[in-house]
This record gives structure tokens, C-alpha cells and sequence, in this order.
């Protein structure tokens, strides 16, 4: 029974592993949403989104002082 689970979930993630991260990706957003609310749930996953920016652009070696240079305003400095 183990091993015949084990294979299903890798026929599922080696076929559809869009379709699988999707459906994950939106069940914890929907369970978030009921259990925390619309605007706490939004601020998350804001918060999330500008940790991807910004660890992408760590990864392609670019200099966050560079990166802070463009998103910050020079009125503010």
C-alpha cells in the first residue's frame, strides 16, 4: 500500500506538478484567508512576494545597495 501511494505521488509530480502546486498553493492561500482573514492574509503574502524579489536578485549576484538606490526615492535621502 506504501509503495503503491509513493508511486501515484510521483506519476502526480513528475505529470502534473503545476496542477499539484496550484492546488496546494490555493488550499493554505483559502485556509489562511478563513482562519486570519482577507488583509492579513494579503499582507503575507505581499510580504512574501518582495522576499522573492528580492532573494532572486541575490541569487543573480546583484548588489541590493544598488537595488535600494532604485526603489527608494533621492527626495527621502
Amino acid at each position: 500500500m506504501k509503495e503503491d501511494m509513493k508511486n501515484f505521488m510521483e506519476a502526480v509530480w513528475k505529470n502534473h506538478r503545476g496542477r499539484f502546486i496550484g492546488t496546494i498553493t490555493g488550499l493554505f492561500i483559502g485556509l489562511s484567508v478563513l482562519v486570519f482573514g482577507f488583509f492579513k492574509t494579503l499582507f503575507v503574502l505581499i510580504c512574501a512576494v518582495i522576499g522573492l524579489y528580492i532573494g532572486g536578485k541575490i541569487d543573480h549576484h546583484e548588489d541590493l545597495f544598488r537595488l535600494l538606490e532604485k526603489l527608494i526615492p533621492t527626495r527621502f535621502r
